[in-house]
């Protein structure tokens, strides 16, 4: 069964900020998802407030990726994959037959566990790719100025802004995992989807990428999977723990306020998690 419990704000993680009118709210309903015959996720439902970050937690095996992709819909990209539910953006379906898959993907962008920049095309080319795939046209002066713009909330301009013609593959993987969230910044989400951002990284690279994170709150709703208990606590707002027990599909055991999650949780299977004691 899901709890939940009364929101307060995570002592390690600052206040989210006013929401500005671009932010989005992203609620999933009763998802259910397969692979095959196969049930993965069992009727989750869970609210990604606007202007906060949301960490999903849980050992491995539980569902959270599988939940975090179908979320701005590439769980449909595989052949055996189905799901029942709704994922509503500011109450609006992202599902719904009449909207278009590339413009769920767009509102709601992605960042993937290992780095994928294009290796072979530079640095500005990387910034901009998605445009292209979303049919966006822009002047070059537009174009200059999103590829700075981007760059610098990624946290990245400083360090590469002599070499935009540089191969992205060159960067080190710290830097290309900023470099793909500038890509998915220019294309405006409202969201921004992170399945293990960091797991690839040192030590340094990751305290950069939660800087990153806690700089882009303010202007795309984040939500993150992450198995860095640490991590989660230092950056987000809620989390959702989710649990796949004894062959049963993965649900959401419980949900809140980050301090809340770690410090007074409902359930003693939340307990043990967040205090190392299995996954």
């Amino acid at each position: 069964m899901t709890t939940s419990v009364d929101h307060q704000v995570p002592p390690s993680s600052s206040a989210p900020a006013a929401a500005s009118p671009d932010l989005g709210t992203l609620q999933a309903r009763s998802i259910s998802a397969w692979f095959g015959e196969h049930k993965v996720l069992d009727r989750v439902s869970l609210t990604m407030n606007a202007g906060e970050v949301t960490a999903l937690i849980g050992p491995s095996g539980c569902g959270k990726s599988t939940f975090l992709r179908i979320l701005n819909r590439m769980h449909e990209l595989i052949p055996s994959a189905s799901l029942a539910g709704e994922v509503l953006l500011d109450g609006e379906d992202l599902y719904a037959s009449a909207r278009r898959i590339t413009d769920a993907r767009r509102q709601v962008g992605m960042v993937f566990q290992k780095p994928n920049p294009f290796p072979a095309m530079s640095i500005y080319d990387n910034t901009l790719a998605g445009l292209k795939l979303t049919g966006v046209r822009a002047s070059r002066a537009t174009r200059d100025d999103l590829v700075e713009e981007c760059l610098t909330k990624a946290g990245l301009w400083k360090e590469v802004r002599d070499r935009l013609r540089a191969p992205g593959g060159a960067l080190s993987g710290g830097q290309q995992q900023r470099l793909c969230i500038a890509r998915s910044l220019a294309i405006r989400p409202r969201v921004l989807l992170m399945d293990e951002p960091c797991s690839a990284l040192d030590p340094t690279s990751t305290r950069r990428i939660e800087e990153t994170i806690a700089e882009l709150v303010a202007e795309v709703t984040i939500v993150i999977v992450t198995h860095n208990m640490q991590q989660a606590a230092r950056v987000s707002h809620q989390c959702a723990f989710f649990l796949a027990e004894h062959g049963t599909p993965g649900a959401i055991v419980e949900h809140g306020p980050t301090e809340a999650m770690f410090e007074r949780p409902q359930d003693p299977r939340t307990s043990d998690y967040v205090h190392g004691r299995f996954g």
